[in-house]
């Protein structure tokens, strides 16, 4: 599991946006957002308004899920990640998504983490279809 996360990090690495989906009373909503990721922490930093209605569903719904991918027309090139989470106020992690994008600090964001629970890679270059799995392990009480 450690190799596919870390096959995962690596494209993650080359991309800065991703697809969100958030939901409330079965009404989905879905943006594209900015992110920097922390290998450390397994999540994503990114960046929204509290008035946004993605961002006010996390207020009934915390869990989301989304995408990364590659733009290709070539089958043989196809990659992307889907990813599965929870979306919650940021406290710490400002310095990562400034030092991806510096240019956001005058702007002053309000800045929200995605803990990944789940990954999965899709990589047509190691074989049509190939898919690599990560789940985060659950915690024990």
């Amino acid at each position: 599991m450690t190799d596919n996360l870390e096959k995962i990090e690596k494209f993650l690495a080359k991309h800065h946006t991703l697809s969100l989906s958030t939901c409330k009373d079965n009404i989905c909503s879905t943006c594209t957002l900015f992110y920097a990721y922390d290998k450390e922490e397994n999540c994503f930093i990114v960046a929204s308004d509290e008035k946004t209605e993605h961002v006010q569903n996390l207020f009934f719904n915390p869990n989301v899920s989304g995408t990364i991918h590659l733009e290709t027309e070539l089958v043989g090139k196809i990659q992307g990640v889907q990813f599965k989470g929870k979306m919650l106020t940021c406290k710490d992690e400002k310095r990562i998504y400034l030092k991806r994008f510096p240019y956001a600090l005058a702007m002053n964001p309000t800045l929200w983490k995605i803990e990944v629970e789940f990954f999965k890679f899709t990589d047509n270059r190691l074989g049509f279809g190939k898919k690599l799995i990560w789940q985060r392990e659950a915690v024990s009480h």
